[in-house]
Formats: structure tokens, C-alpha cells, sequence
């Protein structure tokens, strides 16, 4: 058995173990009416899995029915319903159902992304290598860098990608960034200044000085992997693509909040960007390392001042025109990640209000169905983790609190160590999709208790942010530099 057929036979046994260990533990805590309904769906999603590993792809895209849009959209409401209707029937306290029923909801919207992902990187696997080379332009922006810009420069520089160009644009940076990037010259790479004008005045000004006809923007604290380019280049081979996100990971893993957040990049934002890959409709072309068309980008206006998440604002547009929009597992870039609380509060605070903005911008793609997969999926799946799962949290602490006074300690600590299970056993396929260390598991209980509830906080912080009209602007974190390398 060849390397790859071994790592695929260990993709298929995980999903079998997770789907048999979800029905199985989900029969001994609540049996009835809900063991019966999962192992029922438990088997339809195999035997659609299966039927899918079978269908060649039809250019990088599968035809994926609308049952299946339909699954994944309400399965996790129905679940939830049924779960709270079982546990009451035996516990008879309304707080342990609400636990269950929040629980198994926050599962099932992860769970059912899975076997999409799979999917994807067979398609990947068949891609064939690059024949020609197109030219490319590269777009970094930065303003006050000069902790990490050389080491993206360099990267972007060792970058195997033979038509290339690389431009870098100071946005009125106070620092050392001009005079780094200036020294950075002699390697081909074009360097302007410009009075500061936030981000996307910067990627705006490059594109204009660019040749390309494929634009790649990156952040001035991305490391590059060496074939990522071709990663990106490689899905424009179809004209219906018209953007590319790139396979972001976090570089500095040096502390509990920087391991989670690398587990979070693998087992959450990348598993569901390749299923929405099938789609064509992928969310959020990242500015860490993301790929558009400059036909698209011009036909759009560019990049938009109205927003602080000019990257998603961009995406969402590309979509509302009918464009696809793809991802590549194979275009890598590592990027720094908040090492403190603090500064991850302030980094998902910029993310997320933003965010709440651009959903707020684009909100008639919630009701127009001419929007395609973008109104079908994308919108409905940004609004249950932004807006329901959060509160759905909040409703499953309050309830298991509520238990524990009540005395019902052994059912409050059966259903969390089931989900802890269910989710290490999540986490491990995804890393195994992803190739990554599997030690990132170990931190897959705080996605139920810890980590979790942080970002739920977040989230509905900055929900209220925006819809009270406070005042939304950048904020930046703090750099590492060669210490997180």
C-alpha cells in the first residue's frame, strides 16, 4: 500500500469512527427515538460520503445536490430538537435538555463539513502539475512591519513560481519597514511609499502599479511556503474561478493561546473552507495569502474603505457578482498569532466586528436568491456560528449550571466528556487531512470548555459592537518577530 493510499485509508477509518462513535455514545446516553434518528442519518452520511469518493470531480467543483445543502443546514436544528425531547423525557429537568440540545447543535454544524473536506483533498490529489506559468503580482502590504517584513520578503523571494512579480507598498510606516523592504530591491522586488491610508488604500495603490493578471495579496507577516503560488495559480486553470484562499496556519505555537488558535485554523476556518470549496463559494479570500483575478477586482471597485475586513468585504463581492471562489490546501502560509489574551481580544475584535459589518453591507444576499450558494449557504452558515452558536453557549452554560445546583452532577459530566470525545476524535481527522502535528489534539477539549466559550465572547461582544453603533477601527497586536519563528 503506497503512502497515499495509506493516508487515505486513515481518513475513511476516522470518519466511520466518528460517525459510529457519535451514534454510538449518543445510543447509551439517550436512548429512544433520537438513537434511532442518528444512526439513521449516521448511515445516509456514509453512503453519501462513499457514493461521493466515487464521482469524478467536474472542473475542481462537485455537483453536490441540494439535499445535501438542505442536511447541512437543518440537520443540526433537528438534532438539537430531538436531543432536548430525549434528554427531558429522562431527566425531566429542563436545564440538563438545554445542555444537550446546545451541545449536540454546536457538533453537528461542525460534524457534517467532514466529509466535504475529505472530498476535497481526493480532488486536490488528481490536480495535475502546473503547464504554464502566468504572470502573477504579488501585493504586500505594510505599515510599521520591520519586526517580520524581511523574513516574507525572503520567502517570497525563495517562492517557486518562474513569472513573478513582487511588489511591497509602505503604507507612511514610522519604523525601519521602507528602509528593510528598499534593501530588498536587488532582488527584483519593487518597492513604493505612500502617505498612510489603511490597508486597503495600500493594496489598492499596488494593484494599480501591478501587470498581472492574477493578483496575490499577502500580509507583511506571512511566511510563504515555496509551492504556494503554484497552489494558488493551479485553480485558475478554470475560467470560472475567479479567487483563491490560501491554507493559513499559525507559525509561533508557544503557549496555550497560540496552540489553540493553530488548532482552530486546522480543525475549524480550514476544514470548512474545503467543503465550501465544492460549493464555489467559499467565505473569506484571507489577506494573509489569498489570489483574485484583476478582472474581478476592477469590475468590483477594488478594495472598499466601508469595512476594517477588507478581505471578506472583497470576497462576499466577488460572490454576489456569480463568481467562484476556491481554496487550496496546497498554498501554505504561516502567519503570527496573538500570543496573549489580551492581544487576541483585540486581534478577533478587529475580525469579527468587521465581519458583523460586512454581513450588516451585504445583508440583501440574505433574501435575493440570484445570490446562488452565497444566499443557499454561505450567509446562512455565517449567521448560525456568528450569531446562533454563540448565544446557544451561553444558553448551555447557564442550563448546566442550573443542573448542578439541582444535583445532577453525573448527567451534566456524562454529556460533556461524550462531546469532549466526539471532539478530539473531530479535531484528529482534521489534522490528519491537513497533515499536522498530532499533538494539537490535546487541546481539543477547550473547543467545549475554555477556548470555546472566549470566542463565543467575542463574538457576541462585537455583535452588540456593531449594532449599537460603537465605534469600530483597526487595531493591531503585537509583532514577534525572529522570537516566534
Amino acid at each position: 500500500m503506497s503512502y497515499k493510499e495509506k493516508e487515505h485509508f486513515w481518513e475513511i477509518a476516522l470518519i466511520l469512527l466518528l460517525v459510529f462513535a457519535t451514534t454510538g455514545l449518543i445510543l447509551i446516553f439517550t436512548p429512544g427515538l433520537l438513537a434511532l434518528i442518528t444512526f439513521g442519518s449516521a448511515a445516509l452520511l456514509v453512503a453519501y460520503f462513499l457514493i461521493l469518493m466515487r464521482v469524478p470531480p467536474t472542473k475542481g467543483r462537485s455537483k453536490v445536490p441540494p439535499l445535501l445543502i438542505l442536511a447541512i443546514l437543518i440537520l443540526p436544528l433537528f438534532f438539537a430538537a430531538v436531543a432536548f425531547l430525549e434528554t427531558y423525557s429522562i431527566t425531566r429537568s429542563i436545564a440538563s435538555s438545554v445542555v444537550a440540545l446546545g451541545l449536540v447543535f454546536t457538533f453537528w454544524s461542525n460534524f457534517l463539513a467532514v466529509p466535504l473536506a475529505v472530498y476535497h483533498k481526493r480532488i486536490e490529489r488528481e490536480e495535475p502539475p502546473l503547464e504554464s506559468y502566468p504572470l502573477v503580482s504579488i501585493i504586500v502590504p505594510a505599515y510599521n512591519e520591520e519586526r517580520v517584513i524581511a523574513r516574507t520578503l525572503e520567502s517570497l523571494v525563495e517562492a517557486d513560481y518562474p513569472n513573478k512579480e513582487i511588489i511591497i507598498v509602505d503604507d507612511g510606516s514610522t519604523d525601519n519597514t521602507l528602509a528593510i523592504a528598499s534593501s530588498y530591491e536587488k532582488f527584483g522586488i519593487r518597492v513604493y511609499h505612500k502617505e498612510n491610508g489603511g490597508k486597503h488604500s495600500a493594496l489598492n495603490y499596488g494593484i494599480r502599479l501591478s501587470k498581472g493578471e492574477i493578483i496575490v495579496t499577502v500580509d507583511a507577516d506571512s511566511i510563504v511556503g515555496r509551492d504556494a503560488i503554484k497552489g494558488l495559480v493551479k485553480k485558475f486553470r478554470s475560467e470560472e474561478v475567479s479567487a483563491v484562499c490560501g491554507n493559513i496556519k499559525v507559525l509561533n505555537r508557544m503557549n496555550w493561546v497560540t496552540k489553540c488558535q493553530a488548532l482552530e485554523y486546522i480543525a475549524s476556518i480550514n476544514i470548512f473552507r474545503r467543503a465550501f470549496d465544492l460549493f464555489g463559494a467559499v467565505a473569506v479570500v484571507p489577506g494573509a495569502l489569498g489570489a483574485f483575478r484583476r478582472s474581478v477586482l476592477e469590475a468590483g471597485g477594488l478594495y472598499d474603505p466601508d469595512t476594517i475586513v477588507e478581505d471578506f468585504d472583497t470576497t462576499v463581492k466577488t460572490l454576489k457578482a456569480g463568481r467562484i471562489v476556491q481554496a487550496s490546501s496546497e498554498a501554505l502560509a504561516y502567519t503570527e498569532a496573538p500570543t496573549s489574551l489580551r492581544d487576541l481580544y483585540r486581534q478577533r475584535m478587529r475580525w469579527y466586528r468587521g465581519n458583523f459589518q460586512t454581513i450588516w453591507k451585504h445583508r440583501d444576499a440574505f433574501t435575493n436568491p440570484r445570490f446562488g450558494f452565497l444566499y443557499q449557504i454561505t450567509f446562512p452558515f455565517i449567521f448560525l456560528t456568528m450569531v446562533m452558536l454563540p448565544f446557544a453557549g451561553i444558553a448551555v452554560w447557564a442550563s448546566a449550571f442550573a443542573s448542578l445546583i439541582q444535583g445532577e452532577y453525573l448527567q451534566i459530566l456524562a454529556m460533556f466528556l461524550i462531546f469532549v470525545f466526539l471532539q478530539f476524535l473531530l479535531s484528529l481527522l482534521a489534522v490528519e487531512i491537513d497533515g499536522e502535528d498530532r499533538r494539537l489534539v490535546l487541546f481539543s477539549p477547550f473547543f467545549v470548555f475554555g477556548y470555546k466559550q472566549l470566542i463565543d465572547f467575542f463574538l457576541i461582544k462585537a455583535l452588540f459592537d456593531v449594532l449599537l453603533k460603537r465605534r469600530v477601527s483597526w487595531t493591531r497586536v503585537r509583532r514577534i518577530g525572529e522570537a516566534g519563528a
